[in-house]
């Protein structure tokens, strides 16, 4: 019974799907996963395209023998198999966010887009995540826990149990990894499992399915708020993704809490707590008008530049770098700026530099300079300011000089010093 309702949900789930690539960990999950979906595509589905990956995160001793195992069970299913390394810093906080991060950022590095992502998670997944999420003090959003499908990633087995799943592996007698890491109680997610859902069920043997039913109706609420803002959430985000602080400041406080919330989940941000939320409003977009503010959330940095919030890399400090170039090939910039091209045959807006001229980029200029077809001379911080450029781009912009002089600001402006028709500069894949 359990066999025909685990293919059946399973089938039911993807049947609009025509590739799938699958998170494949060896253990009973992945494995149960694995091995009803190769079963529908021999029975059902033939022209279902199957591939799977295992992430290898070096953090078990036994990892090169479950990538072994993964590599000759998917050799005896006939699907093909990604092995796919990742590096984990264990003095950089949280291991399992870390993981679970880097496990997800190399699986969509592998994901065509006619492709999409089958995990395992499965209803007591579900259980632990909406726990997980009331722990951390979550509001709808964390609580709806995991929806069923989202964009490219689909969860076929999230109504079934892990009893389900273990009674399924049993009966067709499959092999499948025991990670040891799975009972140290020291990880959360591994304390509620083994300490304190059992209680729970034991007590209420459906509670697993009620909170699924309460992180659904989360979801559907979520959804709603989210259906609701949509129409002005779009008037507010530029085509660059800045958000326009103007309309927000009428707004109540708990719109305009969900309104910051939808932008950061729009850029693929994970939520702030309602803390973060309010330091976010207080010191980056309260700050004074001459301020130029920062607030770091999650390995990134969200600043307000004339009246919008902008989300941002955490930027280097490049400024006082300075590189010699010979122009006989493209320079490669530091911390990502991307790459200096010279162009020799149109759009040309500078002189060659002369025999006893040294070429160097530098970030940083100081002082007054005269650009071409402009009359009177202009403070470097005059110039950025016209020419509308953010305080943190300021020192990531090119500066070509011959000897000690400004001769051009790649794409902003050329002085009288570089004026001329012989030589063009160009920044490539700068994201700026």
């Amino acid at each position: 019974m359990f066999d025909e309702s685990i293919k059946q949900t399973i089938m039911h789930k993807i049947t609009h799907h025509k590739a799938l690539l699958v998170a494949y960990s060896g253990g009973v999950d992945s494995t149960v996963l694995m091995h009803a979906l190769v079963a529908l595509k021999q029975q059902l589905l033939p022209d279902l395209k199957l591939r799977a990956i295992y992430i290898h995160h070096g953090l078990s001793s036994y990892a090169d023998n479950w990538a072994m195992h993964c590599q000759k069970q998917c050799q005896t299913w006939q699907v093909p198999l990604i092995i796919e390394k990742v590096k984990l810093d264990p003095n950089a906080g949280n291991i399992e966010e870390q993981a679970r991060n880097a496990r997800y950022q190399a699986i969509y590095r592998h994901l065509k887009n006619d492709e999409t992502l089958c995990t395992a998670q499965h209803l007591d997944d579900q259980c632990e995540t909406f726990f997980l999420a009331l722990k951390r003090g979550s509001g709808p959003a964390g609580l709806a826990a995991m929806p069923q499908e989202n964009q490219q990633h689909l969860r076929p087995l999230l109504t079934i149990s892990r009893a389900q799943i273990e009674a399924y592996a049993n009966h067709h007698q499959l092999n499948w990894i025991e990670d040891e890491s799975n009972q140290d109680d020291r990880y959360d997610r591994n304390f509620l499992r083994l300490k304190v859902l059992p209680i729970l069920n034991q007590r209420w043997p459906h509670f697993s399915q009620m909170v699924a039913r309460s992180a659904e109706l989360c979801q559907q609420q979520e959804a709603l708020i989210n259906e609701l803002l949509l129409a002005d959430f779009q008037q507010m985000v530029s085509q660059q993704g800045q958000l326009n602080l103007a309309p927000l400041m009428t707004c109540s406080e708990y719109k305009r809490n969900a309104v910051l919330r939808m932008w950061l989940r729009s850029q693929q941000m994970t939520m702030p707590s309602q803390k973060q939320v309010a330091l976010i409003w207080q010191t980056v977009v309260l700050a004074k008008e001459d301020a130029n503010p920062k607030f770091i959330l999650h390995c990134r940095q969200i600043r307000r530049y004339q009246n919008q919030l902008y989300l941002l890399p955490l930027y280097q400090n490049i400024e006082q770098q300075i590189l010699n170039w010979d122009l006989a090939l493209p320079l490669i910039l530091p911390d990502s700026v991307g790459e200096l091209q010279i162009n020799y045959h149109t759009d040309l807006s500078c002189r060659l530099p002369y025999a006893d001229e040294q070429v160097t980029v530098r970030f940083h200029a100081q002082g007054q300079f005269q650009i071409i077809n402009r009359n009177g001379s202009r403070s470097i911080k005059k110039l950025w300011q016209e020419h509308n450029i953010p305080p943190w781009m300021r020192t990531r912009i090119p500066l070509i000089y011959y000897n000690e002089q400004l001769i051009c600001a790649v794409g902003k402006f050329v002085t009288e010093q570089g004026k001329g028709t012989q030589i063009g500069f160009r920044l490539v894949n700068n994201g700026l």
